[in-house]
């Protein structure tokens, strides 16, 4: 088929308008729940009965902001503080795997991919059930034989973070790799035969060419990890993330305005950030 023939009027509409009701059906959700964060009521439907910031800074019940709900703000609390650390460490160990699979080969090369990227198809939840029974077994088998009870492997913070870890990395690595395979290595070899070591030139010509998908990277692995809730749940403890305090909360009173205030506030965060991702890009690109 040529797709660069000419089409008729009826495709064209058709196309148009499967494009229109396919924006439709992504941002309805999200403009529902927008829209219900300002509702003066304490339900999340209709009727509309007028526009408030209760939602976001009142302090008397039973319209209690999210920014004066100290259970809400301990979980964005943990969310962040786990995201920068996942984050931060998916960067690291993910460059490391970018070298590692484009500049080196090695015996097992495949599968040893293979297996970095199988935890994306692995269903979250069975990717913390997984990690729970093993870090369990050790911390029960050690305590058995030694009566040394490794807490740190109980459920918890540290468990969420590996368990965020084993998934965000293979992401990073993926998103590295990509822009390190276009580097041209002449610019190294260049400088090497100049007399630059290589830590020079990985800190002045691969690190600096690498920023825009370093950076990338970090604020994907940040997101992911802020509102992942399925690998969260398996191994969570009493220092619940955000998501986890959200699913709490509305099982035990339902869905109420402060959980659109809070989903509002995190969709405009999260496209802050990621306008500020795709900024960056453009603006190195430009360079």
């Amino acid at each position: 088929m040529n797709v660069a023939a000419p089409q008729s009027r009826f495709l064209r509409a058709t196309y148009s308008g499967y494009l229109v009701l396919f924006f439709i059906y992504l941002a309805a959700p999200l403009v529902a729940a927008g829209v219900f964060a300002f509702n003066d009521s304490t339900f999340s439907a209709l009727p509309w009965k007028g526009f408030t910031l209760d939602w976001f800074f009142g302090t008397t019940d039973p319209k209690v902001g999210m920014f004066h709900d100290r259970r809400l703000l301990r979980g964005m609390g943990n969310s962040l503080y786990i995201g920068v650390i996942v984050a931060a460490l998916s960067v690291v160990v993910g460059t490391c795997n970018a070298f590692l699979f484009e500049r080196k080969e090695f015996p097992f090369k495949s599968v040893l991919y293979i297996l970095m990227v199988l935890p994306l198809v692995i269903p979250g939840v069975i990717l913390g059930i997984s990690i729970l029974v093993f870090a369990s077994m050790v911390a029960n088998g050690v305590e058995n034989g030694t009566g040394i009870d490794l807490g740190f492997l109980r459920p918890g913070l540290f468990l969420v973070i590996i368990g965020q870890f084993s998934f965000l990395t293979t992401i990073t690595s993926l998103v590295i790799a990509a822009r390190l395979r276009k580097f041209d290595v002449a610019l190294e070899e260049a400088a090497l035969n100049l007399g630059a070591t290589r830590v020079r030139v990985l800190a002045t010509i691969t690190l600096p060419y690498l920023a825009p998908a370093l950076f990338s990277a970090f604020i994907v692995g940040f997101l992911i990890s802020f509102e992942n809730f399925n690998t969260t749940l398996m191994l969570v403890g009493s220092d619940a993330p955000l998501t986890i305090t959200m699913y709490d909360r509305m099982v035990k009173v339902g869905s109420t305005p402060v959980l659109n205030a809070v989903s509002f506030f995190l969709m405009v965060g999260s496209g802050l950030l990621a306008l500020i991702s795709v900024l960056a890009q453009r603006q190195r690109a430009d360079d």
